[in-house]
């Protein structure tokens, strides 16, 4: 790889796996500009983007160690780089192919571990980061609850007890 130019985007690729906490690969073969920039649009909050050179993309992953694009970049090839919400982007992902069934998503990696297409759309079906983490919240004041009124049954109980034995002693006298 004697060409600077090569080199340097090999070291930009690089730079973006690393600053990444997960990527998407896709492809994008039949999509037009406008269309493109539309996508790149709907995940710019989370991820970066970008059409990428196979072979450079291949050559960069293997430096930083990431071998989940083995055998897949073939084709025009896209990643979304995501530094964000991997959840969001994989549903911005699937949204985007429900209305243009060109974007092909092949697979990608997160957290150093390999996804494969089928997993990127079940990550794309969960729920958001806030929603699950408002349901752990209500489970913890569920449980609480429940904790609390089971703690307190046994001195109400008693103490309904004393008042019926104190009612039925004073009808006897």
């Amino acid at each position: 790889m004697a060409n600077p130019e090569k080199a340097a985007a090999v070291a930009e690729l690089k730079e973006l796996f690393n600053a990444s906490n997960a990527a998407v690969l896709t492809e994008y073969r039949g999509l037009s500009v406008g269309q493109l920039q539309q996508l790149r649009r709907s995940v710019r909050e989370n991820a970066n983007y970008a059409v990428v050179k196979n072979t450079l993309t291949e050559i960069a992953a293997k430096e930083v160690g990431i071998e989940s694009f083995e055998g897949q970049m073939t084709g025009p090839s896209a990643i979304a780089f995501v530094h964000g919400d991997a959840v969001d982007v994989a549903k911005a992902l699937r949204d985007f192919a429900k209305d243009n069934p060109q974007l092909i998503v092949k697979g990608g990696y997160m957290d150093g571990r390999p996804l494969t297409e089928d997993e990127v759309k079940k990550l794309a079906d969960l729920e958001s980061r806030e929603v699950l983490l408002g349901k752990l919240a209500g489970a913890f004041i569920g449980a609480q609850t429940k904790a609390a009124a089971t703690f307190q049954a046994p001195i109400s109980k008693m103490v309904r007890t004393v008042e019926a034995l104190r009612a039925k002693q004073e009808d006897a006298a």
